[in-house]
C-alpha cells in the first residue's frame, strides 16, 4: 500500500513525498514490510560492465534509499559490491534501509566458484559484515542452490551456519537464491520454518513464465519471493545484452528485435519489462540492478507513474508480435564459464 510511511523512513534524510508514492508490501512471514523495488548490487561492480562508475554507483546508492527503495541485495560474488556498499551506506542511517548478502558463490574461476562448506560460510558471513561496515544484517541467504552439489549439504552444512549468526544476532532472516524454479521450491520445502525468504532471477519477464509455475506453493510456504532481473541480465534494454549473455542464438535474436522496435518507437524496453514484471502477484519486491541515477529514475517512473498510453501499445505490440513464448537459459551451472 502506498501513502503510508514504513518503518524504515528517516525524517530529514528521506525525501518524504517519494517514500509516500513508493508500495511496500509484506515479506513473506519476516514482519519486515520492503519497497516494491529492490536494489540489486551485482551492477554495483565491474562484474558485468568494465566501465561501471563508482563514485555514479554510490549516488545512486543514496538517491535509490532517499528515494523509497529500502531493501538491498548483494553477495561476494558481485565483485566490489560488499565494498561500496559499505562506503555508501556510512552516510545512511542504519534503520533507512534492509540489507541481504550471501554465500557459497565466490570466485569467477570456474573451478572455483561455488563452495558450499560451513567453514567457508562461515568466514564469508565475517568478511562481508567487514566490508559492509556493519554489525548485522537483514538477511543472509544461500546463492544458487541449484548449483550445490546436493540439497542435502545445502540444508545440513550450509544454513546450520546462517542459523549460527541468526542466534547470535548478526541476522535477522535466511533466504535461499536460485535460477531453477523447481530447485527452489523442493530446498524451500525441505527447510520450511527455516527459510524465510526465497529469490528467483530471470523466471519472470517478458522472456520467461517459469516462476508461476511454483508461485501458490511459495506462498503457502510463507516464505517472501523476491523477483528478481526483470530485465533478464540486460537482455531486455535498448543497450542490449553483455557479449557473455547465456542466452541461446534464438532468444537473444528476439531480445534484438524487441530493442529496435522500441528504439524505431523512443520507447525504453527496459521500463516496458520493469512494468511488466512488476504485475507479478504474489511477489513482495521486484530486484534489480541499477548502475546508475539515469536508469534509477527510469525504473522508478516505472513504479510510481505506469506506463504512457504509447509505451502500453507499443508493450502489447511487443508481446503479440515478438515474445511469443517463454525461453530458458539451461541452469546456473551451464552459465559459469561467461564470468572467465
Amino acid at each position: 500500500m502506498s501513502g503510508s510511511l514504513p518503518a524504515t523512513f528517516v525524517k530529514g534524510f528521506h525525501d518524504e513525498e517519494q517514500v509516500r508514492r513508493m508500495e511496500y508490501r509484506q515479506l513473506g512471514s519476516t514482519g519486515l514490510r520492503v519497497s516494491k523495488i529492490a536494489l540489486g548490487g551485482a551492477t554495483l561492480s565491474n562484474l558485468f560492465s568494465d566501465d561501471f562508475d563508482r563514485q555514479e554507483g554510490i549516488r545512486t546508492v543514496h538517491e535509490a534509499i532517499k528515494s523509497g527503495i529500502n531493501y538491498i541485495d548483494t553477495a561476494p560474488f558481485y565483485g566490489k559490491s560488499e565494498e561500496l556498499l559499505g562506503q555508501a551506506l556510512k552516510d545512511v542511517p542504519r534503520e533507512a534501509y534492509y540489507i541481504a548478502t550471501k554465500v557459497a558463490r565466490y570466485e569467477m574461476d570456474p573451478a572455483k566458484m561455488f563452495d558450499y562448506t560451513g567453514a567457508k560460510a562461515r568466514a564469508s558471513v565475517k568478511r562481508s559484515l567487514e566490508l559492509l561496515g556493519l554489525d548485522r544484517v537483514d538477511i543472509l541467504q544461500v546463492h544458487d542452490v541449484d548449483a550445490a552439489p546436493s540439497l542435502d549439504m545445502v540444508l545440513n552444512e550450509t544454513i546450520p551456519v546462517l542459523e549460527e549468526y541468526v542466534r547470535a544476532g548478526k541476522a535477522r532472516f535466511i533466504g535461499i537464491t536460485a535460477y531453477d524454479v523447481d530447485v527452489l521450491k523442493e530446498c524451500a520445502e525441505r527447510g520450511k520454518g527455516r527459510i524465510q525468504v526465497v529469490l528467483n532471477y530471470a523466471r519472470y519477464t517478458l522472456l520467461d513464465n517459469t516462476l508461476l509455475r511454483h508461485m501458490k506453493a511459495f506462498q503457502e510456504l510463507g516464505v517472501g519471493i523476491v523477483c528478481a532481473a526483470a530485465h533478464s541480465l540486460g537482455l531486455l534494454s535498448n543497450a542490449g545484452p553483455q557479449s557473455w549473455h547465456p542466452g541461446s542464438p534464438e532468444l537473444l535474436e528476439v531480445g534484438k528485435r524487441g530493442a529496435e522496435i522500441c528504439r524505431q518507437r523512443n520507447v525504453e524496453l527496459g521500463k516496458l519489462a520493469m512494468y511488466y514484471t512488476m504485475q507479478l502477484d504474489g511477489a513482495a519486491t521486484f530486484l534489480i540492478g541499477i548502475p546508475n541515477r539515469k536508469l534509477l529514475r527510469i525504473n522508478l517512473d516505472a513504479v510510481f507513474d505506469g506506463l504512457t498510453s504509447h509505451e502500453q501499445e507499443v508493450l502489447q505490440y511487443l508481446r503479440e508480435n515478438v515474445f511469443t513464448k517463454s525461453y530458458s537459459w539451461g541452469s546456473t551451472l551451464s552459465t559459469v564459464n561467461m564470468f572467465k
